[in-house]
Order: structure tokens, then C-alpha cells, then sequence
């Protein structure tokens, strides 16, 4: 039972040890990979009431002549849609991906790398209504 608790408080350290300055809590969305698997983000996001809302967490890169690659895009709420800074990898990197205000929607984007061609893309859509659908 001791150990059950020690172990569970080191996780608790740790998931609040990688949420950004400013987020309280964080919801763990989980792994988005390139269609191939070689480039994988685990997925933290703060909640949709946020007024700047943010994508978080780790991006790894697993393929040998490439890097991973990361970018969000934001559907505003008062309407219109912007781009977050790429971040890009070679290895093993933190990332943090900002909007510029309330958002209805994100869209994850995280490809392969190389020069200035990404390749194997896979986009994830977050959606309030998939989180609110998701068992408690």
C-alpha cells in the first residue's frame, strides 16, 4: 500500500511538473504520431474555458534521416482560424503551443522533418465535445 501511495504521488509530481506557467490543470489527451509512428507527441492540453489555450508536452523524434514536427492551428471562437509556431525536433523535446484567445477547436498536426518539407502528417482534432464525452 506504501509503496501504491509513494509511487502515485511521484506521478502526481510529475504531470504537475509538466504543465506551463499559468495552467492549473491539465487534461492528458494522449500520443499523436506522423501516419508512419517515426514522429510522436504526448499530448497535454488546459481546458477550452482557458482564455489563451494551450497544446503541451513531449515530441520525440524516432527516424533516422528526419526530425519530428509539431504545429497547432486554433479555430477562434469569435471566428477565424491562426497557425502556432512550429517546434521541431531531433531527438527528445518539450513543447508548448499557445492561441492568442478563446478557442472552439485545435487541430494537432505532427509530421516528419526534413529541411523545410514535412511528410507523413497526421492531424488530430480536440473538440470540447470529445472531452465531455470522455468517461470520468
Amino acid at each position: 500500500m506504501r509503496k501504491t501511495l509513494i509511487a502515485l504521488g511521484l506521478a502526481a509530481s510529475v504531470v504537475a511538473a509538466q504543465a506551463p506557467a499559468g495552467a492549473t490543470t491539465g487534461i492528458h489527451w494522449g500520443p499523436v504520431e506522423s501516419t508512419n509512428g517515426r514522429a510522436a507527441a504526448d499530448v497535454w492540453i488546459t481546458p477550452f474555458k482557458a482564455e489563451t489555450f494551450v497544446v503541451y508536452g513531449k515530441l520525440r523524434d524516432r527516424a533516422p534521416a528526419h526530425c519530428a514536427y509539431i504545429r497547432a492551428r486554433f479555430h477562434y471562437t469569435g471566428g477565424g482560424t491562426g497557425w502556432s509556431r512550429a517546434k521541431t525536433t531531433c531527438s527528445t523535446a518539450s513543447f508548448k503551443l499557445s492561441s492568442d484567445g478563446r478557442i472552439k477547436r485545435a487541430d494537432v498536426k505532427v509530421c516528419l522533418s526534413k529541411g523545410r518539407t514535412t511528410s507523413r502528417c497526421y492531424t488530430e482534432k480536440i473538440t470540447p465535445e470529445i472531452i465531455a464525452g470522455w468517461p470520468q
